[in-house]
């Protein structure tokens, strides 16, 4: 088989950094204990052309083979490639990838679900669509739902040091992997070997203030006769980033549309007309003292007058104060010739610590009265009062805390039977991950009852007009004054949140790679059985439930299924140019008493015309299960409005005529509840991708690929528009009103007692629970060149890049809503403000053996502005694209001996901040996307590695 320049250029790109290499070291789902292994076979000259590889497991394949490419464009990122790149974290190497090009939220989303959790979205489509792997098998979930509904993996556990390489896979992958392998797969192989012991110390700072880190690991290995076992420990400890250390956060923003406006920390206002009142006789003079001194009389347009500070932003933290430790062992028993015992053991602590500002720290009278009405101003209005650092003993002293413990444990064996070309490996994986989730929270009877009793008085009864809103007459003297550290304390305290997730799965795998011989190899053949089952929970405190905590509640949910699948795979080379890859797996899941399962397949193709050139193309289908919050996360309620079709309709106004039909029929008020599902089906997806790789030399490949996905069936909550669509149409013949498409609408529409001849009632209640309903389709191109150069004496230049542009992302919520252009509608959410392109790369040189220089650059591309982003267009005044954000990573290292190496590394050389969008208001206090930047800035680290007894 004439491949030695293509197998030759990837071996290269292999040993330069990430790119789109092709061979990849740990099976997708194999035993641990494989190794990329490829080498030559036969290096001498007259052989070269025939030179076979020896085999290896692919990442993308459940055969061993001797091609080192194949149908599916891979990534590999090795432990080599985050250290001199300046990545800090397993997450960081993966965010940074050129297919991460999706919004996602984490510790820089202030108020956000999740943000003690890292993950990524690749090419923009959902986070849970990603299956991720370690050692090949897959990983836990993370017990919080992000953005409050959705499973999805957190990736700020994993320990850096203990990390070999990283495989990423994009596009479909579930007919090898199985669920949740829409968007991609990313194999997360830790280590299987060290030469002996270790110790590597990191510390790390932000040249502009906080994020100081500290990070030690350790790791040996050892051998007794037919025993052999790896330990790893790493301990990091990170200091939070104020709002307050950056330029961009610590105030309001100075550069928009608009000049900065103060926080409202003291209000009084209307709610109806938006009138201010000014009421405190000392004009803010009692109050000055806080925010550090920057409180005072405020005003904002038309006269509205109050208390308030510009620098109120600054009380927030962009990264989280984090500690962790991870212990890993990887260890093998060979009992003979034929069988080798394996186990490894993950396990995690994380601890991390962060405040949501005072933004989040406040307190109204409008979330309990909607408003209150004052006989001496003779009008509704409310008050709002904004919890100062001097008042809460500094936000330090009122993080919220996470803390999580995760691990996963696998035990088996593996072997060949006899002296065939069977192999088999049999192996139970059990993960476990905890989390407690130890919220600040304000508590309702405590705040309210402080406030009536110093400021609101005892009510007097309702007010004359409505009847409707109680009536106070506040002593706004006392309003307008801070409040001890007691007081607030005697208000305020914490609350315990309990979730786990678990799964065990056993699996057993049988495999010939020379099952039979075909003109151009072996034909190979791969069989999987699996079966296991996995739990969620979440309990929330309860008092977060029945209305304890003022302004905040919260959703439970728990559940449990079993599941069993069944995977085959042949690769068959018919000639030395074609070979022809044919897999398909079957997922079962028991569920609440039923079942839902589904089955996926794939054809790839890889046709090698020349030596230098592979084409190859994949096409087959993927799917997601249904997740266990989306099954069974509890009962929520909320409160909306949606047109009455029914009323409407009977009153002579159809649902093109809604406009004209008379209150409140035309938008009635609502009480919603919405609900997990047992009954929700799989997303399906069909998936296809083609490309190609070129090495004209073994020093240079190119590569290019291009993936389609068209996804259906997406879970979203039941529209309530659409129900009251449905009741119309039933309700005027054109739907069966006996059928149960009728009989679902009327049984989810709660009506009051009808008061008008010829009318229902009025609609009072709609419920909503999660369905299979939307659609979703991506096409996106990705490409890479790595080069290798050698400069006589002065060493060796190596080059390295990775692109990815997504082409098209069009969504639909619901079968009639219209298609959504996500690429020119900039309000689409989630996607709208995603990165359309993303480029990196790098370049080093090494003079030789003691010293090595990388220079890596990652280029987002061009993302809506604020403006934009608003009223969904590119046409209005002050709306556009920001531009492109480039950022650099610097890093030089020095090995003085063999036994120690010493790094310093310098990331975001030139220090760039987001780029400015002067379409922000000046009451933004991040005035930028903070799921797509950071404030962070130009960050350096000190490191040095020391290998016991290297010779």
């Amino acid at each position: 088989m004439l491949k030695t320049k293509l197998a030759a250029a990837v071996l290269v790109a292999l040993s330069i950094g990430p790119s789109a290499a092709f061979a990849q070291g740990m099976s997708g789902q194999n035993a641990p204990a494989q190794q990329d292994t490829a080498q030559s076979a036969n290096t001498s000259a007259d052989q070269t052309k025939a030179r076979k590889l020896e085999t290896i497991t692919v990442t993308g394949s459940l055969i061993p083979q001797t091609d080192i490419e194949t149908a599916t464009p891979i990534t590999t990122i090795t432990a080599e490639d985050m250290k001199v790149r300046g990545f800090t974290t397993v997450a960081e190497a993966l965010q940074q990838s050129s297919f991460a090009t999706g919004s996602v939220q984490g510790a820089s989303t202030s108020g956000s679900f999740t943000q003690g959790a890292q993950t990524l979205s690749m090419f923009g489509l959902p986070v849970g669509f990603v299956k991720y792997l370690i050692d090949g098998r897959p990983m836990g979930d993370f017990p919080g739902l992000y953005n409050g509904s959705d499973t999805f993996n957190n990736l700020s556990g994993i320990p850096m040091e203990m990390v070999d390489h990283i495989d990423v896979l994009p596009g479909g992958q579930s007919s090898l992997y199985g669920s949740d392998a829409i968007a991609g797969v990313i194999n997360i192989v830790l280590k299987k070997h060290v030469d002996g012991p270790s110790v590597d110390a990191r510390y790390g700072w932000h040249t502009g203030g906080g994020g100081a880190d500290r990070r030690i690991s350790f790791s040996d290995g050892f051998s007794a006769g037919k025993f052999n076992m790896l330990v790893g420990a790493q301990f990091e400890s990170t200091q939070p980033i104020w709002a307050a250390d950056r330029g961009l956060t610590r105030q309001y923003f100075t550069q928009g549309t608009s000049a900065p406006v103060a926080s409202r920390d003291f209000l009084v206002y209307s709610p109806f007309s938006g009138h201010y009142y000014f009421e405190d006789p000392n004009n803010c003079g009692n109050v000055t003292g806080l925010f550090g001194g920057t409180e005072g009389q405020q005003t904002r347009s038309g006269g509205r007058t109050y208390c308030g500070s510009f620098y109120t932003p600054g009380y927030a933290t962009v990264s989280n104060d984090k500690k962790t430790a991870n212990v890993y062992t990887h260890a093998t028993f060979d009992v003979s010739d034929n069988l080798q015992l394996y186990g490894d053991l993950l396990y995690n602590y994380d601890e991390q610590k962060y405040s949501i500002g005072s933004n989040f720290t406040w307190w109204g009278t409008g979330v309990d009265f909607g408003a209150y009405y004052d006989p001496r101003l003779d009008d509704f209005v409310d008050l709002q009062k904004a919890f100062a650092p001097e008042e809460t003993g500094g936000f330090k002293s009122i993080m919220n805390k996470q803390y999580e413990k995760s691990y996963m444990l696998t035990l088996g064996g593996k072997g060949t039977f006899g002296e065939s070309n069977w192999d088999y490996d049999l192996g139970f994986t059990h993960s476990d991950d905890k989390l407690l989730e130890h919220n600040f929270q304000r508590f309702a009877g405590p705040i309210d009852n402080y406030f009536i009793q110093h400021v609101l008085g005892p009510q007097q009864g309702m007010d004359p007009y409505y009847n409707a809103y109680p009536q106070f007459t506040p002593d706004y003297a006392a309003f307008y004054q801070p409040i001890s550290q007691a007081d607030f304390k005697s208000f305020t305290g914490y609350t315990d949140t309990n979730a786990k997730t678990w799964d065990n799965m056993l699996r057993g795998q049988l495999t010939n790679a020379s099952l039979f011989t075909l003109p151009g190899g072996d034909a190979g053949l791969a069989v999987v059985l699996e079966g296991g089952n996995q739990g969620w929970s979440y309990v929330p405190d309860p008092r977060l439930l029945d209305g304890e905590v003022w302004g905040t509640t919260d959703v439970q949910g728990a559940g449990h299924r079993s599941r069993y699948a069944a995977t085959s795979e042949l690769r068959m080379p018919f000639f030395s140019m074609l070979t022809l890859d044919v897999s398909g797996r079957w997922d079962n899941y028991k569920v609440a008493g039923g079942n839902v399962h589904h089955g996926t397949y794939n054809l790839g193709l890889e046709f090698r015309p020349l030596e230098s050139l592979l084409l190859r193309g994949r096409y087959g289908t993927a799917f997601k299960a249904p997740t266990l919050s989306d099954e069974f996360q509890g009962l929520s309620g909320f409160y909306s409005f949606v047109p009455d079709y029914l009323n409407c309709g009977r009153l002579g106004h159809g649902p093109g005529d809604i406009a004209n039909c008379p209150t409140p029929y035309d938008s009635t008020q609502y009480f919603g509840q919405q609900a997990g599902n047992t009954a929700l089906q799989p997303i399906t997806a069909k998936v296809w991708s083609y490309g190609a790789v070129w090495a004209p030399t073994s020093k240079l490949s190119f590569s290019v690929d291009y993936l389609h996905w068209d996804i259906s069936n997406e879970v979203n909550t039941e529209s309530a528009d659409l129900l009251s669509q449905t009741e119309y149409l039933c309700d005027i013949g054109t739907l069966d009103a006996a059928s149960a498409t009728c009989a679902n609408a009327f049984g989810q529409i709660t009506r009051g007692t009808s008061t008008t001849p010829g009318l229902l009632g009025q609609i009072q209640q709609i419920y909503t629970p999660k369905v299979n309903v939307s659609n979703e389709q991506v096409n996106a191109v990705t490409a890479s060149v790595n080069y290798v150069q050698d400069i006589g004496s002065w060493g060796r230049l190596s080059f390295a890049t990775s692109y990815s542009d997504v082409l098209k992302h069009t969504t639909q919520a619901y079968p009639n809503d219209p298609t959504i252009d996500v690429l020119r509608h900039p309000a689409a959410y989630p996607n709208g403000t995603d990165f359309k392109s993303k480029v990196n790369g790098s370049l080093t040189w090494a003079p030789n053996e003691q010293w090595s220089g990388t220079l890596y650059f990652n280029r987002y591309g061009k993302t809506p502005n604020y403006m934009a982003s608003v009223v969904d267009n590119y046409t209005d005044p002050g709306t556009g694209k920001l531009g492109a954000w480039i950022l650099y990573n610097a890093s030089v290292t020095y090995n003085p001996t063999k036994n120690l190496g010493l790094s310093f590394l310098v990331n975001n050389l030139f220090n760039k901040m987001p780029p400015l969008d002067r379409s922000y208001p000046g009451t933004s206090s991040q005035p930028y996307n903070d799921s797509n930047y950071n404030v962070y800035g130009r960050a350096m680290y000190l490191e040095a590695n020391y290998k016991f007894g290297a010779k």
